[in-house]
């Protein structure tokens, strides 16, 4: 069934066209990601669509009876309401605590919250799960979300992408958030210059045949096309290949990225790292911190050394940005100690964006800091970083005071990179950030010989940028995961499920026999999780003696930074150790996954 048609249209706001001649549908059943830099018309189109904005010229057209829901990037709540009438309406509590949705919701967007609470002097995070949980309650056709992701942490846009699979209804989702769009959609639209670009699939499929249709046409632009190849070989060999099934030829797919290296020299990057920052970078030494009443770190010992990648993921309130403070030295800890290298010279991202003079022009902002920047063996203008980060020569006189909150952003962590640190702290560095400037970051901290810590609601950045998972579960402890962001989320279900953390962190060799005449697979017995229990142990024991040859072998590589033979064997030795490490892992992950059916 069709639900909404657009046909011919045209819509401007002064001498800028934003849709032009747009003809498209939607069908029941369709779930489509809209994709586009910021300002190409994807808030419009959504609009337009939901025919709440009427186009200059051309047709809209709505279904008989159509029920439309629509999620806007501003939440508009009645500041005199509550939590309960803003979600429930007036429906008496017999009548909503019976429909098992409607109960599904409140568990996955306002988990023990008191529904009388008032919606005034909320936060932004708690406004937009008010306004999710009262969209998501009722009953549409079609459901348009515009940053539905905004302010979610990755608990609850894991909890939303499964909802929305299981909804029977035509979805229409804005967002840059990557993993949610291969999550949720199978159509792709991509907003660009006044048209709409349609694609078969989600975001890994829209990646693939963009790149495919550019090869056809030899498109022009090289550098962008380079950029989009390098993005194909991490979705064809990064941890989305093992969960994408874009719906195109793989023998193309493979073909066009068959010359493309990884998107990283890790060994290349370590050394460079090694010799920027010497041994040491942070170790953190039986650290206790508290605010108030509660511990958020208690006695934890960690280190984070010269070219780690780490993602630091936990729930709300369990510490992220406070370590980050406790690593930058602007809190200190109440036990313990961190210990700083004498070179290290940080960047810390704070999710706040930091006033600039509103009177001074773009280019002004970053040459301040910097006019000119080494990254890896190259050399960059502010201005031609400026343009990387999506500003062109003529955006680059504009006030600071005239630049949107996502422009903002970007310069902010342009004039961060610009400064040249050795180690990067990225606390939710993707707010505000769309699709092209995120690959564009990507492609940076690719080339960047440093260390790197990361905290992300964004998955796809999270597991693109790092190649380490650390985490603050709320018991005052920091836990490696070898399975990253999938683990955490499944230690966070046992946590909430009362499951014994033995019970999951077991993971069992050979744990699927064929059985019986029926030939379903036995459960596994006994013994059988005995001998599991002690796989997993082995290789837990393996891993942590392999992280720590690891890092005197960093200290090996820094030590003889001007010994060529010498390096030659240590990376020799290090490569191999780093092979053996992700074969263990992948182990650990195909025997989890397993377990986890």
């Amino acid at each position: 069934m069709n639900l909404v048609n657009l046909e011919n249209v045209f819509l401007g706001y002064g001498p800028v066209t934003l849709l032009r001649g747009v003809s498209l549908g939607v069908d029941s059943f369709d779930r489509i990601g809209v994709v586009g830099r910021n300002g190409e018309g994807k808030t419009t189109l959504v609009t337009v669509l939901a025919g709440l904005l009427e186009p200059d010229s051309g047709r809209v057209t709505h279904a008989r009876g159509l029920r439309l829901g629509l999620l806007a990037q501003q939440d508009e709540l009645d500041e005199a309401s509550t939590v309960r009438h803003q979600v429930l309406g007036d429906a008496a509590e017999h009548e909503w605590a019976g429909d098992a949705r409607v109960r599904d919701v409140l568990r996955g967007l306002l988990p023990g919250w008191d529904l009388d609470a008032p919606i005034a002097g909320m936060s932004g995070g708690e406004r937009r799960r008010v306004s999710l949980a009262g969209l998501l309650t009722g009953d549409h056709d079609l459901i348009v979300l515009d940053e539905p992701t905004n302010h979610l942490d990755i608990e609850a846009i894991d909890w939303l992408a499964a909802h929305l699979r299981d909804r029977a209804c035509a979805l229409i989702v804005v967002t840059h958030d990557r993993w949610f769009l291969d999550a949720v959609t199978n159509r792709t639209w991509e907003v660009v210059d006044g048209q709409v670009h349609r694609y078969e699939g989600g975001y890994a499929a829209y990646v693939l045949a963009k790149a495919e249709r550019q090869r056809v046409a030899a498109a022009t632009e090289e550098r962008r096309q380079n950029l989009m190849r390098k993005e194909l070989a991490w979705l064809r060999r990064g941890p989305q290949a093992r969960t994408s099934k874009p719906k195109f030829r793989v023998e193309a797919a493979n073909a066009l990225i068959a010359d493309v290296p990884p998107v990283r020299d890790d060994a290349e990057l370590v050394r460079f790292a090694a010799a920027r920052l010497g041994k040491t970078v942070y170790d953190v030494e039986d650290v206790t911190f508290q605010v108030g009443d509660r511990t958020l770190l208690d006695h934890v010992t960690w280190q984070l050394g010269p070219g780690d990648r780490v993602g630091l993921v936990g729930v709300n309130g369990a510490g992220k940005t406070s370590l980050l403070r406790l690593l930058d030295g602007t809190l200190a800890p109440d036990e313990g100690r961190v210990a700083r290298g004498k070179t290290v010279r940080a960047a810390y991202l704070s999710q706040e964006l930091r006033e600039l003079d509103p009177s001074i022009r773009v280019l002004q902002a970053v040459e301040e800091v910097r006019q000119y920047v080494h990254l890896g063996k190259k050399e960059f203008s502010a201005g031609q970083m400026l343009e990387r980060f999506g500003f062109g020569s003529q955006r680059q006189w504009t006030p600071v005071g005239d630049l949107s909150g996502g422009e903002r952003r970007r310069l902010q962590l342009l004039r961060l990179l610009m400064d040249e640190p050795n180690v990067l702290m990225l606390d939710e560095p993707t707010n505000d950030l769309d699709i092209e400037t995120l690959n564009e970051l990507e492609d940076l901290l690719d080339g960047w010989p440093g260390s790197l810590i990361v905290v992300s609601h964004d998955r796809y950045f999270l597991e693109r940028t790092t190649d380490h998972v650390v985490a603050l579960l709320g018991d005052g402890g920091l836990a490696h995961l070898p399975g990253g962001v999938e683990e955490y989320l499944e230690r966070r279900r046992a946590q909430r499920s009362g499951t014994p953390q033995a019970a999951w962190e077991m993971s069992p060799a050979d744990l699927a026999a064929e059985e019986a005449a029926d030939g379903e697979p036995a459960p596994p017995s006994t013994s059988d999780l005995r001998a599991a229990r002690k796989e997993m142990q082995r290789l837990e024991r393996r891993l942590d003696r392999i992280g720590q040859q690891e890092t005197k072998l960093h200290e090996q590589l820094a030590a003889n930074a001007t010994d060529y033979a010498r390096l030659g064997e240590l990376n020799t030795e290090l490569q191999e150790l780093v092979a053996e490490r992700h074969r263990l892992e992948e182990t650990w992950l195909e025997l989890a996954d397993v377990l986890s059916d």
